[in-house]
């Protein structure tokens, strides 16, 4: 029998409301999507007044740093630099916005996060913090 590792709903619900929180500190609406490791969604929430088109795009910036184990902003780079659109990969919900990032546990991908309605950055920013609110990263030297 194989075993997989994944964020669990209740997990994945608790780095949505820290990204609920994010997002009312600055006063600006996101979307926000939580993936398995194979890219399901596990959850997701598209707070009002947030532009239709990024709950599509935090959905695929989820789904995309599951699959490929890397942030959405690194696939972008990759990208640009090998002149590779997202068609490269036979797959439309790959994209090389920044703002996805890969869930870690035990040197695992467990699954991914996409933050999407701000720009790049704070998309990004946002969706680790969501992350090392619920995963706490381990300092330097800690078992």
């Amino acid at each position: 029998m194989y075993v997989t590792e994944k964020i669990s709903s209740s997990e994945a619900m608790r780095m949505i409301e820290h990204v609920v929180k994010e997002s009312e500190k600055i006063n600006k609406p996101v979307a926000v999507a939580v993936t398995g490791p194979e890219g399901e969604l596990i959850s997701f929430l598209r707070i009002d007044g947030v532009n239709a088109a990024s709950a599509v795009i935090a959905q695929n910036k989820a789904y995309t740093s599951a699959r490929d184990r890397k942030t959405t902003r690194e696939m972008g780079v990759y990208m640009r630099e090998k002149v590779s659109p997202p068609a490269f990969w036979g797959d439309m919900g790959i994209t090389g916005f920044g703002g996805g990032v890969p869930v870690f546990q035990n040197g695992k991908v467990i699954g991914g996060i996409g933050v999407s309605g701000l720009s790049q950055d704070e998309d990004e920013r946002i969706a680790q913090a969501a992350i090392d609110v619920v995963f706490v990263p381990l300092l330097p030297g800690k078992v």
